[in-house]
């Protein structure tokens, strides 16, 4: 969707990241929008995506960069002040690394929530806001769901599916900040009628995802694969996900923000759905015979919060923003794939810091990684 309008001044909270990056890239070459990320680069390699957007002809006078964290809420308050658009995708991202620091875990997912809502809520502007959930705040749905589901997809339907009036079940500390951070973002629309909406969503895979065993594990797998690293496998393997193609997701970004009269104040569920379920052994099998690679694994002890099996309905944005996804699981692997070898200079263990001067930045403050 092309969505043109100069008056679309849209600040990106996490937008270094995966779906940040991808999501800024879109907006400057296919709108006329003033696009502002704000990141603090905590994540291995995000530089490389704030240098790509900086090469865009298009980013001449209409990026911005704050290098900040939204813990600090007078940055945020700063870079929210002229914004008539945000989205939230700022997050600490692993369930691991909730289990070991639920402080910072809490603080970031929660508390920096909470910062992007009061400035938004004082600024006086009432913004469109979207914020990225997780299906972890389901928990674990129910455990009779058989995992045999990853050996036959054509078994997956609909009614195996999660729907928004699944009831909510916060699960690990990531599942507890993220869902509290969710309940907010979606009562600031009722109680303060700030146009906000929530995407709980599954597996986002594609380019320009520097997946790792924490997140990101459909990159994860075959950037593994292709390098003849050993996958760990933290349980049986029969797990099942449904994978979203990251351009699948910019567009449904797109048809929020465009049918936002009817989107305003609703929490979706967004995935590949049915037809994109697959398993952990089932990818393993993909990247094999796709990519003529052998995958080496091994199988470990499940972790603590991994769902058994979660495939999306997406049956009510569907309706909502007349959406639906395009890019199948196997695409989505040679997408990945693809990337990965233009670009595998950029997983060599030596990384540089940004250099100074190269970006319009205000400085507010550096987190090391």
């Amino acid at each position: 969707m092309n969505i043109s309008s100069p008056n679309r001044s849209i600040l990106i909270f996490g937008g270094a990241g995966f779906v940040g990056s991808n999501w800024a890239h879109h907006l400057l070459t296919n709108t006329n929008a003033s696009v502002h990320v704000f990141d603090n680069v905590s994540r291995r390699n995000v530089e490389h995506n704030l240098r790509w957007l900086q090469k865009l002809p298009q980013a001449k006078n209409r990026l911005r960069v704050t290098l900040g964290d939204v813990r600090d809420s007078e940055a945020v308050t700063k870079a929210v002040a002229p914004a008539n658009e945000i989205y939230h995708f700022a997050a600490q991202v692993a369930v691991t690394t909730s289990v070991d620091d639920p402080r910072t875990d809490f603080e970031v997912n929660a508390g920096g929530t909470l910062n992007i809502l009061e400035a938004a809520r004082l600024g006086g502007q009432r913004p469109f806001l979207l914020f990225t959930s997780t299906n972890k705040v389901y928990g674990h749905i129910s455990q009779s769901r058989s995992s045999q589901l990853a050996f036959d997809r054509r078994r997956c339907s609909g009614r195996d599916s999660i729907r928004e009036t699944q009831p909510l079940d916060f699960y690990s500390p990531y599942g507890c900040s993220k869902g509290t951070a969710d309940q907010y973002v979606h009562d600031y629309a009722r109680m303060f009628g700030i146009p906000t909406v929530v995407f709980r969503m599954s597996c986002i895979a594609g380019p320009r995802q520097f997946g790792t065993e924490d997140q990101g594990w459909v990159a994860h797998f075959i950037y593994s694969a292709l390098q003849g690293k050993t996958i760990s496998i933290f349980g049986d393997g029969r797990q099942v996900r449904d994978v979203l193609a990251i351009q699948d997701l910019l567009r449904a970004f797109s048809a929020a923000y465009e049918n936002r009269q009817k989107t305003a104040g609703q929490v979706y569920n967004i995935g590949g759905g049915p037809d994109n379920t697959i398993s952990l052994l089932e990818l393993i099998s993909l990247i094999e015979s796709a990519l003529s690679v052998r995958a080496q694994y091994r199988f470990r002890p499940a972790r603590p919060g991994d769902q058994s099996v979660y495939i999306t309905d997406f049956d009510k944005f569907a309706k909502h923003a007349r959406w639906l996804p395009e890019r199948g699981v196997e695409q989505t692997v040679y997408d990945i794939c693809n990337w990965y070898k233009n670009n595998e200079s950029l997983f060599l263990p030596v990384q540089f810091p940004l250099p100074s001067g190269t970006m319009p930045t205000d400085t507010v403050r550096e987190i090391a990684s």
